[in-house]
């Protein structure tokens, strides 16, 4: 007889799941496909994207246009046009991250910065890797997992049931936590039990702890619990960036050193300079930046709508 489970996860089958299934069933078929494939598909994927998804193309403009007011609106333009494409090839990327090969992405990937990693665990207080949305994140647990002896990092779920288990079970290939973002105190015990934990704070956040901080010359929400953690856990927080090389024959990871002096007793003050560090990394890269979220957007009474 089939059990309760079996027939709760029937419901999946359901018309408003398929296009998840048919999802999930390509990037199966794309994962085995070399590198190089696999970004030519992901640039042509990119390009039919922009057109379809108008209002996220519009926010990507808008958010371009704040952040780059000294370029043209050509140069915008092409710019949003690069970006789709790495979007789309960030698709591609994450069929390898779900269902590729490991030890086939890491020949592809240069790591620089491990000594790092390798001081910060000495200390056996656990390491923050700071990160940003960029477009191939998805590929950063398979390739820092052999060096770090426990991973975790922070996941908010998905309105779809079936998406969020799926994206839970492909990056529990390479994640041996998934911490929602309100376990703040299970975050402080892995971090005690000397694990790494990936956290991404660079999106915009209405919580208790966000504070308006400059991002690109202007105010934008973001959360401050980073700097409050470090203190109270004594952890070693390493901002981690990953890249898609320019020629896309690979990637690059790096690992920078700790910033000087943080935390301090100002958390805004820290989470200023964590986004200024992270500013001028996207500078170097900024077509992998992920631009379709709003980033300057429920800024407190006062503050202009740069979205309206």
């Amino acid at each position: 007889m089939p059990t309760q489970t079996s027939l709760a996860q029937l419901r999946f089958w359901l018309p408003q799941y398929w296009h998840v299934w048919i999802f999930c069933a390509w990037l199966k078929a794309v994962a085995p496909l070399p590198l190089r494939h696999k970004v030519a598909l992901g640039k042509r994927l990119g390009r039919v994207l922009c057109p379809l998804f108008r209002g996220k193309c519009r926010t990507v403009r808008r958010n371009l246009e704040i952040c780059f007011p000294d370029l043209s609106p050509q140069e915008r333009e092409m710019l949003c046009r690069r970006h789709y494409e790495s979007v789309g090839i960030g698709l591609t990327e994450l069929a390898t991250s779900w269902f590729g090969v490991p030890e086939r992405l890491r020949e592809t990937v240069r790591i620089e910065g491990r000594e790092h990693l390798e001081e910060a665990l000495e200390k056996g207080k656990g390491v923050l890797f700071f990160c940003g949305h960029f477009t191939p994140m998805e590929l950063i647990h398979a390739v820092m997992r052999p060096l770090c002896p426990r991973v975790a990092a922070m996941y908010r779920p998905m309105r779809n049931e079936l998406l969020d288990r799926m994206i839970l079970r492909g990056r529990s290939r390479h994640i041996d936590e998934l911490l929602s973002k309100y376990s703040v105190k299970t975050l402080l015990r892995r971090l005690s039990e000397n694990s790494v934990v990936f956290y991404l704070a660079d999106q915009s956040s209405r919580d208790k702890y966000s504070a308006p901080v400059q991002f690109f010359g202007l105010p934008a929400m973001t959360n401050t619990a980073v700097s409050r953690i470090l203190r109270i856990s004594g952890a070693t927080l390493l901002p981690l960036y990953f890249r898609r090389l320019e020629d896309n024959s690979g990637y690059l990871a790096t690992i920078d050193p700790p910033l000087p002096d943080l935390p301090s007793n100002d958390p805004v003050a820290d989470t200023t300079r964590l986004m200024q560090a992270l500013e001028d990394r996207i500078r170097a890269c900024p077509e992998q930046y992920t631009w379709m979220h709003r980033r300057f957007k429920e800024l407190p009474d006062g503050y202009p709508d740069l979205y309206a």
